[in-house]
């Protein structure tokens, strides 16, 4: 009994964070491995399983440790269309090495930074006679919380189902502030990224970076109580892909050549939700894949489908959102479906020479393929093979186009993964930007493709035009996202609205419910380095000066992101520098104002501008003086906004 009990110590195992706050324990008990996290000794995650069984070997059992290494990472690198500029990224690593009943070898390996968790599996060529190559039929790894814990979670979509069987497009509502045991509202898990509230004094955002086209996608389990029925002993689990996706065509399962390291599993830890706002964790652990083609740059585009919609898709519309471009200094205006019929090739040709000649760029709209699902639109089956991507991508760069929207994808299989990835490739071969719509949430993408802009794969803009429900939920929808899906990626949520009313003529349908300076904010906090600033032609009429003006020069690119305060749902205060040009935008989504302090030693003595919703006057420019601190108190009105910025 001695000799057992001090091999089952030998087996356990700890990796801290370069601050020593978060710990990592790595455990063995009778051959099934598990991991607990705690920060500052507060339990944030109990023990949790991990392995993972492929073809030729089940390393989810009967496990015993082989060997362990430590190391350090210290890796400073520099990004363009994230929420920072650059990032260092510091942390402790460790790499476990077990053996199963068979002797067949996985190694597991944590890299902890001061926030951050990163795991994942290594599994090296067996030797001469046995497989060079695997699938990976399924992964154990759960995430086990204590029993206090609260939800705030997108729900995962039964596929084949919906508008013309296109989901899941990943475009569910999020519930906030839920109990663990409450099932999805589909049957089907969640969606990444999850997050969760431990007890009122911590925060873990759990998500996944370093998916390619070698690996499926994967998403959150139901919560699975214990055998015994405690919560404690209830976990998630990783799930893979549906096999409905894709219109049930492809594996659930992953292929991989050997040997093989799997996508990391990430957890971001906090005592506060300042850590999950910042995190960079799904950036620092991949790599770019390749060499970007030219210096892609980021801007802002004008769309006239999301108001004005499919009718609005022919010549002469078209010529107006250029011109809407080009007086308000943007970089780009996106096409959108039907453009291959209702404009047609020829006319697109002098649509883009048009736009050329007065400083704007095209992007245009593509359906991904023909067979995942029914969606009508055209052009399709150009984005499917590489034979049909580079004709079509050749075309578009003889005539100018910069960038392209792909939509309709049809799950997170295998094969998905790999025409995201083909279809990135391709395009920077070509000069094109990609945003990908109806589509999975990025995985690292801004850093492994280098001319990736954003994905969409939220409840987006567009949905506020279609019902007035939606709109009603817009402020909740944009104070949600900064703590979940825009924390792990770029979003193309779709438009900063400026129109009153969601019509062409600005006077019928449902009105946008939230204010100006709310939609203002918006285009600070939604993250994306190629942003949607929905205006019409006629807000160039309609709109104050000062509105008009800050439109003009919002930027889409940061140095430097900060969290200042905020709660998932409910109200988001962020600040983010350009430049030597500091944006602190604030938004509400409660029925009642909110009084806050803001912070900004930077500011300490100074004025800065200051748009505001007066109760009263309505959106208003003025100039706010900050105390010897940088601190001044600031009222934001129900479902409206606040922007303090030091640029005059």
């Amino acid at each position: 009994m001695l000799l057992t009990a001090i091999t089952m110590m030998a087996e356990k195992r700890t990796v801290s964070s370069p601050d020593g706050r978060l710990v990592v324990t790595i455990d063995n008990q009778e051959g099934l491995l598990s991991y607990s996290v705690a920060y500052d000794e507060r339990p944030m995650l109990t023990m949790s399983r991990l392995g993972l069984e492929t073809d030729f070997a089940d390393f989810t059992s009967g496990l015993t440790l082989a060997g362990a290494e430590e190391s350090t990472i210290d890796r400073s690198y520099a990004m363009r269309q994230t929420k920072c500029a650059s990032s260092h990224y510091v942390a402790n690593a460790l790499k476990l090495l077990f053996h199963n009943k068979k002797h067949q070898a996985v190694e597991v390996v944590f890299q902890v930074s001061d926030n951050d968790v990163a795991f994942r599996y290594d599994i090296p060529r067996p030797k001469a006679d046995h497989p060079k190559a695997a699938v990976v039929r399924r992964e154990v790894s759960s995430f086990n919380f204590p029993a206090e814990t609260t939800t705030f979670l997108c729900p995962q979509i039964t596929p084949m189902s919906g508008w013309e069987r296109t989901k899941p497009s990943y475009e569910e509502d999020y519930k906030a502030d839920d109990a663990m045991a409450v099932k999805s509202q589909f049957g089907q898990g969640y969606t990444f990224p999850c997050l969760f509230r431990v007890g009122s004094d911590g925060w873990v955002l759990v998500s996944e970076t370093g998916v390619d086209g070698s690996y499926v996608g994967s998403h959150l389990s139901d919560y699975q109580p214990s055998p015994s029925g405690e919560q404690e002993g209830g976990c998630y689990t990783i799930a893979f892909p549906q096999p409905g996706e894709n219109n049930g065509i492809g594996s659930v399962e992953a292929g991989v050549s050997l040997p093989y390291a799997t996508p990391w599993r990430t957890l971001t830890v906090g005592k506060t939700l300042k850590p999950i706002v910042e995190t960079t964790i799904a950036y620092d652990v991949v790599s770019p894949k390749y060499e970007p083609s030219q210096k892609y740059g980021g801007g802002r585009y004008t769309w006239s489908w999301l108001v004005w919609q499919d009718n609005s898709i022919n010549y002469d519309d078209q010529v107006q959102f250029v011109d809407l471009a080009a007086a308000m200094g943007y970089e780009y205006c996106l096409v959108d479906n039907w453009w291959d019929q209702q404009i047609g090739r020829d006319r697109i040709e002098e649509l883009s020479k048009y736009a050329q000649q007065k400083g704007v760029s095209l992007m245009l709209w593509y359906n991904s393929n023909g067979y995942e699902n029914d969606a009508p639109q055209t052009p399709r089956d150009c984005m499917a093979t590489p034979l049909a991507r580079n004709r079509e991508m050749a075309w578009m760069q003889k005539i100018g186009v910069k960038g392209i929207k792909v939509d309709f994808f049809g799950g997170d299989k295998q094969q998905t993964m790999q025409l995201y990835e083909d279809i990135l490739v391709d395009a920077n071969r070509y000069g094109l930007q990609v945003i990908f719509h109806g589509c999975t949430i990025p995985r690292g993408w801004e850093v492994m493709y280098p001319n990736y802009v954003a994905s969409e794969a939220v409840l987006a803009s567009e949905n506020v035009f279609f019902t007035e429900q939606h709109a009603k939920s817009e402020a909740f929808e944009l104070t949600m996202h900064p703590f979940c899906r825009n924390a792990v990626g770029t979003m193309d949520w779709g438009g900063t609205i400026m129109n009153k009313y969601l019509s062409r003529d600005n006077k019928s349908r449902h009105r946008r419910f939230t204010t100006d300076i709310f939609e203002m904010a918006a285009a600070i906090v939604n993250q994306t380095a190629v942003q949607c600033i929905a205006l019409q032609p006629n807000n160039l009429q309609e709109l104050p000066q000062f509105e008009l003006d800050f439109l003009r020069q919002v930027p889409t690119t940061w140095d430097e992101t900060r969290f200042l305060d905020g709660y998932p749902g409910r109200y988001v205060v962020m600040a983010r520098r350009h430049g030597s040009d500091w944006y602190v935008a604030g938004m509400n989504a409660e029925p009642q104002a909110k009084m806050l302090t803001i912070s900004m030693p930077e500011w300490a003595g100074k004025s800065v501008s200051y748009y505001v919703d007066d109760a009263k006057k309505g959106p208003v420019l003025r100039q706010l003086k900050l105390d010897k601190r940088g601190c001044a108190k600031v009222a934001i009105q129900p479902l409206g906004g606040v922007i303090l910025t030091s640029k005059q």
